[in-house]
């Protein structure tokens, strides 16, 4: 198939800075926060089963899951990313570091798939699996534990081989997800922390893509998504992502600190966003940024304001006149995989893995998030397992993603202590 490219995207027009958008000032943050939590939810300090003595588990080692749920080392994959349950219960576990596909069953791994380029995304539509490689999606019909009919569904897609990249690319890890209607989505992250010039490129970088059902030409679906690694169909069709932000973010409002980084406005801006998707959606990056209401520690329908160092005059982009954020999380969470499932006694909502980012002093804690899914959308966070890290930052294990199995338990792939848990939801 030939390298297809992308059609036509949007016009979205980058017009001036709203009148109406507040032009100052906050008080300089100082405190450490953390964004509203569900009540009712107490966490227990409980160790995790099984393991085979290697590190991390040549010593016991706890995590905090709500009361009465269990931990267990499922199996040792090392460099574990991304999950996906197939139709005959098997589950799969992508390995960019390895360019493999692994399925587990019965305590027992195979290699479904290999010599692929990092793939990393994984969705099933029937018995047709979608992996997303770094310059490509690719289909297989999958039967009997094993796939056969490969095509390419979408090729060209930009990777650290792009000519004009040079080799530098920070987010050539892509995600797929496949709408009810059986329209394909592709997470297309940046090439940098701030790298404007991601915007114009074809295909556009930062973006969501869709390829229409049954095939055709990529084209942009939203844009502005700096690092849309968590992708997924929420029960009502609608298309979600779980973005990493950007680092470094100067303080934007008037006084001495305007335009430094100070480490206490960095450790909590901007928030991650946990967001609803349709077409021609903006999330802003890198011109704008979703700000957190640090007085309430809300982060929930979270409004937008200008990035002072890349949108200093609004002349780039209209922060004031962007969708408000649906959801989100802590800065520097580093949310990866996402997912949509039933959580045991919490209902039905989305699931997150926070990976948890360097950018922060300290350490955004890793965990494992769910928001509740109530009436097409998304409530606050609640953390469902953590205890990864010490008091000190120091960090034995960081949770990529989190699915539901067939059995209703929670499967959670670890690529630091390369494991995954099974998590019994009682």
């Amino acid at each position: 198939m030939a390298r297809a490219a992308v059609a036509g995207g949007l016009a979205l027009c980058l017009v001036g800075c709203s009148s109406s958008e507040p032009p100052t000032p906050a008080p300089r943050v100082t405190q450490t926060t953390t964004p509203v939590r569900e009540t009712g939810v107490t966490l227990t300090a409980t160790p995790v089963r099984g393991g085979d003595g290697q590190a991390p588990f040549d010593q016991q080692r706890e995590l905090k899951v709500p009361a009465g749920w269990t931990v267990s080392v499922y199996a040792r994959v090392p460099s574990a990313r991304l999950l996906a349950f197939a139709p005959d219960g098997k589950l799969l576990v992508s390995r960019p570091k390895y360019g493999d596909v692994l399925a587990l069953a019965g305590g027992k791994q195979s290699t479904l798939l290999k010599g692929l380029n990092l793939p990393h995304g994984l969705a099933f539509k029937g018995d047709t699996l979608y992996v997303a490689e770094g310059d490509k999606v690719d289909s297989y019909v999958y039967a009997g534990g094993r796939t056969t009919g490969k095509q390419i569904v979408a090729d060209g897609l930009p990777d650290a081989k792009s000519p004009e990249l040079g080799g530098a690319y920070a987010h050539a890890l892509k995600s797929v997800a496949i709408g009810q209607d059986g329209a394909i989505y592709v997470s297309i992250g940046s090439t940098g922390n701030v790298s404007e010039e991601d915007r114009d490129a074809s295909p556009e970088r930062a973006s969501i893509l869709r390829i229409p059902p049954g095939g055709g030409k990529p084209a942009i679906f939203a844009r502005g998504v700096r690092n849309g690694t968590g992708l997924a169909v929420a029960p009502d069709g609608s298309v979600w992502t779980a973005v990493n932000n950007r680092d470094n973010i100067a303080y934007p409002y008037d006084g001495e600190d305007k335009g430094k980084v100070i480490t206490s406005y960095v450790n909590e801006h901007p928030l991650e966003p946990l967001a609803k998707l349709t077409q021609g959606r903006e999330l802003g990056w890198p011109y704008c940024n979703p700000d957190p209401d640090l007085k309430t520690n809300s982060y929930a329908n979270r409004p937008f304001v200008r990035d002072i160092q890349m949108n200093p005059d609004g002349s780039k982009l209209d922060c004031a006149k962007l969708q408000p954020v649906e959801q989100g999380m802590g800065a520097h969470s580093a949310p990866l995989g996402l997912s949509f499932g039933e959580a045991g006694p919490l209902g039905a909502g989305a699931l997150v893995g926070i990976h948890g980012s360097w950018n922060r002093q300290p350490p955004r804690e890793p965990e494992v998030s769910f928001f509740a899914w109530r009436a097409g959308t998304l409530g606050p966070q609640q953390t469902i397992l953590t205890g990864f890290q010490d008091g000190e930052g120091s960090r034995w294990g960081r949770p990529v993603a989190a699915v539901v199995g067939p059995d209703k338990a929670l499967y959670v792939s670890d690529d630091k202590a390369g494991a995954i848990y099974r998590v019994t939801m009682s």
